[in-house]
């Protein structure tokens, strides 16, 4: 039996990215049933109620879907965030061959960043006509399950776990940040920790990042890091991102999938927006579902695809938005 998840439908390219998603998912057999709900901007504007809904129905069926959408008055990521206790983003971020870009390298690379606290708890007050103060937060319980989640990711293939931070400069809050890792890494014995400090760990990834599997950091430093390394792999729209909550055994209890990419405006409704990034969160929606199987098989027609000149005119191809879709389904079943 399918299992339903939420589909929470937004602005610009999402009707497109929809579309295409949906395509496969018919393609596939439906191994999941999407329940939708509009969370347009103008939707969104008009009732408080649509806010609700989506978080309501996600609540109740544990997983998403999610489509790029536009913040005006408020931030839907962080509403989801907020009312559903998201504690970890996660982003894997890998070379596609097939992609002009100006690292040749291999990059195989997980960032996971602590979804909540840092500097973005706080927007600060203006104090007078030259100062300004916010407040810094790190709460022990989203870093204990971004610790977990990350030691468990490296675990599978027995790689390594870096923490980074400012913990010299900022003593207290990333100072308890790396303390919590620390204490979560001796429970993973077998999988290799050690801390960097954020500056010169940019300087690093930037340089050789084949030498980083998977790297855990608290939210505004995870939100620059995967920006820039997706800037080394040639194209934010090849971005997926997976958020979760957890239980108080650091089990995923909700997953919310959705691309990297934003509401691209531009070229909303000429079908030409580039659908892998919706199509890699789509296949991490799987893979949360229980298919994993299936879920590799789509992910590696994403790459297979790109990699023989079937792409985006983002990436210096020729196909439109379906058309690239079509080609990953021909690739994950070929007889269709």
């Amino acid at each position: 039996m399918a299992r339903e998840v939420a589909e929470l439908n937004g602005d610009g390219i999402a009707p497109e990215l929809r579309d295409a998603i949906h395509a496969l998912n018919d393609a596939l057999g439906n191994p999941v049933t999407f329940r939708p709900v509009d969370w347009s901007v103008e939707r969104r504007e008009a009732s408080a109620a649509a806010l609700d809904e989506g978080i309501e129905l996600i609540r109740d069926l544990g997983a998403a879907m999610k489509y790029p959408t536009v913040t005006r008055t408020e931030s839907p990521n962080q509403v989801l965030r907020d009312k559903l206790n998201l504690a970890v983003i996660h982003r894997p971020c890998r070379t596609y061959p097939g992609v002009s870009r100006n690292y040749t390298g291999q990059i195989d690379l997980h960032v996971v960043r602590v979804a909540v606290g840092g500097t973005y708890e706080d927007a600060g007050i203006r104090l007078g006509q030259y100062s300004a103060v916010s407040i810094r937060v790190m709460d022990r319980i989203p870093v204990e399950h971004a610790a977990h989640f990350a030691f468990r990711l490296a675990e599978r293939h027995r790689q390594s776990v870096v923490s980074t931070s400012k913990y010299t400069i900022q003593r207290a809050a990333d100072g308890l940040f790396e303390d919590v890792v620390e204490e979560v890494a001796k429970e993973y014995r077998n999988t290799e920790h050690r801390r960097e400090l954020f500056d010169s760990l940019l300087a690093k990834v930037i340089l050789n990042p084949e030498r980083f599997d998977v790297i855990v950091c608290p939210n505004e430093y995870g939100d620059f890091l995967s920006d820039a390394v997706y800037g080394l792999i040639g194209s934010i729209g090849l971005g997926a991102s997976a958020s979760y909550a957890f239980t108080p055994s650091h089990q995923p209890s909700i997953g919310i999938f959705d691309p990297a990419g934003g509401t691209a405006p531009d070229i909303a409704g000429k079908g030409i927006a580039n659908p892998s990034g919706s199509i890699e969160a789509y296949g991490y929606l799987l893979e949360y579902c229980g298919q994993r199987d299936m879920s590799k098989r789509l992910i590696d027609a994403v790459r297979d695809c790109i990699a023989s000149g079937e792409k985006t005119g983002d990436l210096g191809g020729s196909l439109n938005t379906m058309e690239f879709t079509k080609a990953v389904i021909h690739r994950v079943i070929p007889t269709v």
